[in-house]
């Protein structure tokens, strides 16, 4: 087997991983995107809240913070919500039949501690107030 050496041979190297990369990208192959992964929400997952048919997700950055309901059963269609609300703000909420995720929700939190809730069917769960 041929091994490159030498400064020419790790960019013949380089450019052979590069291109393989591009080759998985287009095939749909390739890892997800961090920004997929998040739902649309911006910044560090900062709490996770479990229901029995999936999750509601908050994320903050120094500025907002962003809630998300994710289904553990995507595909099937199924009442699912999440809304946010800053102390002293009004709420901000996402509700219908969905087949993976409600949200994004987005708020300004500068300085503000949020009120968190999601629904996936008849099940809810809240946050209290968090991010204080």
């Amino acid at each position: 087997m041929f091994q490159p050496t030498g400064r020419a041979g790790r960019s013949v190297v380089a450019l052979g991983v590069f291109a393989a990369g591009l080759g998985l990208a287009a095939a749909g192959l390739a890892a997800p995107r961090a920004e997929a992964a998040t739902r649309g929400c911006r910044g560090e997952l900062a709490h996770t809240l479990a229901l029995p048919d999936g999750e509601m997700r908050i994320y903050r950055t120094r500025t907002q913070a962003c809630a998300v309901t994710v289904s553990h059963h995507p595909g099937t269609r199924d009442h699912l919500a999440v809304s946010i609300q800053p102390r002293g703000g009004v709420p901000v909420r996402e509700a219908g039949r969905f087949t993976h995720f409600a949200g994004p929700v987005t708020v300004h939190t500068v300085s503000r501690c949020v009120y968190a809730r999601g629904e996936i069917g008849r099940e809810a769960v809240a946050s209290g107030w968090i991010l204080c």
